[in-house]
């Protein structure tokens, strides 16, 4: 069903309902006000007539007649015994309107029951003992409240009139709320349905609303569509990944155990074998990193614990001088005292280990003078800001907005060994440890890579 058609019958049914139980209860209270309003009019006619019968005995009588020819027409269809106190009739007016349970109502009359109401039909009967100068009397009246009824009638009419009209506004009020709020709703639904799953980057969806719960369901929903997007576009990419990050370096890790093979020295056979263990150590690394990012995509928690980051970038350029003996890191602070609290970070040690070395590899790979420098700039309270600088040929600015895309290859990389990658899984890793990660080049020959990590 129909969020409108929902809304439409929840909102119409209670409304409506609501009013009848009210209208009902109106009804119900007149019904009852009715009742006792005329009981004690009954109970006043009853009162005068006895009065007028203890006063004027001798005339009691021809009184009472007269008094009853002229008050006949007080009530419709009205039957008045009044007895003494032996429990005797003394008077019965003109109307032959038959009581025919008054016995039991006189025997149950006492000084201690003084009031007895019951109805017959729509007849209103009441029992009454009443004393007069020191005399009792018991009277029983049975009438027709023909004007109290007839209003109730009345009342009805209107009262069933005015449900009907308000169930007639009830319903086009519903009809038009129930289609403003569920527009909303509605353009959402078939924005969704219209929706292109097979697009690599995600249009964000944009619907009119004032609606703080539908901005939050867009808002929460864009950033799901955001996050399946990238998780979809990295599985798409890891195949790439695995192509050329693993099968080259196994390729050559296989073509050169097969050339020790045939090493007759055993001398340098365990020379070429160290440095394939460096390269197979190499490759577990990115085979880890893999894994790991895969893990977070899926959703899975990954440890991180407390780093500091300056000693993993000496482990990592320990690494790279055993490789390039020749290659010059030079690491200074900003400022010259630092807080060694300040170097300590919360990271996923297997990830941004990979990060570092391939930032730390790039230099290696583009420099043009086998010298780069790290700077650790801990001026800011608020994070901690590395740089890392290399002399040589740079990027142009229209080349930057695709450095960390997948396959992107500079012009400065020509004659490179690469296959455009490596950056793209560091912007990744940067990211999944809360950091960001930015290229300049403030002189023509001069690139520089800041990672950005708040200390919070």
């Amino acid at each position: 069903m129909k969020i409108r058609i929902k809304i439409l019958i929840y909102f119409s049914t209670t409304v409506i309902a609501l009013t009848a139980i009210s209208l009902t209860l109106v009804y119900i209270l007149f019904s009852e006000y009715r009742e006792e309003e005329f009981q004690q009019q009954q109970r006043v006619k009853i009162n005068y007539t006895i009065k007028f019968l203890a006063e004027y005995k001798e005339m009691s009588e021809s009184l009472a007649r007269i008094m009853d020819e002229l008050t006949i027409h007080d009530f419709y269809d009205e039957k008045l015994l009044i007895f003494n106190t032996e429990k005797d009739l003394i008077f019965s007016s003109i109307d032959d309107l038959p009581i025919t349970d008054y016995h039991t109502i006189l025997n149950e009359l006492s000084p201690s029951k003084r009031w007895i109401e019951t109805k017959e039909d729509k007849y209103d009967i009441v029992g009454v003992y009443h004393e007069h100068n020191q005399k009792s009397f018991y009277a029983i009246s049975k009438a027709y409240d023909t004007f109290g009824y007839t209003k109730m009638y009345f009342l009805r009419n209107v009262l069933i009139g005015i449900f009907l009209f308000i169930t007639l506004v009830v319903f086009l009020v519903a009809q038009f709320l129930s289609s403003k709020i569920s527009r909303p709703i509605t353009a959402l639904a078939e924005k969704l349905n219209k929706y292109d799953l097979s697009k690599e980057k995600a249009d964000e969806l944009a619907i009119e609303t004032s609606s703080y719960e539908l901005k939050q369901l867009t808002q929460r929903f864009n950033e799901l569509l955001r996050r399946t997007n990238e998780a979809f576009v990295f599985q798409k990419h890891t195949i790439h990944h695995i192509s050329h990050q693993l099968k080259t370096p196994i390729s050559v890790l296989v073509s050169e155990l097969e050339r020790i093979k045939g090493f007759s020295s055993m001398e340098d056979a365990r020379s070429e074998i160290e440095n394939q263990v460096i390269k197979a150590k190499s490759l577990g690394s990115i085979i880890n990193v893999l894994l790991e990012i895969s893990k977070i995509e899926s959703g899975q928690q990954t440890q991180k614990e407390a780093l500091r980051i300056d000693e993993l970038f000496y482990d990592v350029i320990e690494e790279l001088n055993a490789i390039y003996p020749d290659f010059r890191f030079e690491v200074n602070y900003v400022p010259d005292e630092v807080n060694e609290n300040r170097l300590i970070i919360n990271l996923n040690p297997i990830l941004i280990r990979q990060a570092v070395q391939n930032l730390l590899a790039n230099c290696v790979s583009y420099s043009n003078n086998s010298r780069a420098e790290i700077i650790f700039d801990c001026s800011d309270n608020n994070h901690l800001k590395i740089r890392i600088i290399n002399s040589g040929k740079t990027i142009s600015t229209k080349e930057e907005n695709f450095l960390f895309n997948h396959f992107f290859r500079g012009k400065n990389s020509e004659g490179k060994i690469g296959f455009g990658l490596g950056l793209v899984l560091t912007k990744k890793i940067v990211e999944l440890n809360s950091a960001t990660i930015t290229y300049s080049n403030p002189d023509s020959n001069l690139n520089v890579f800041e990672l950005n990590f708040p200390l919070s």
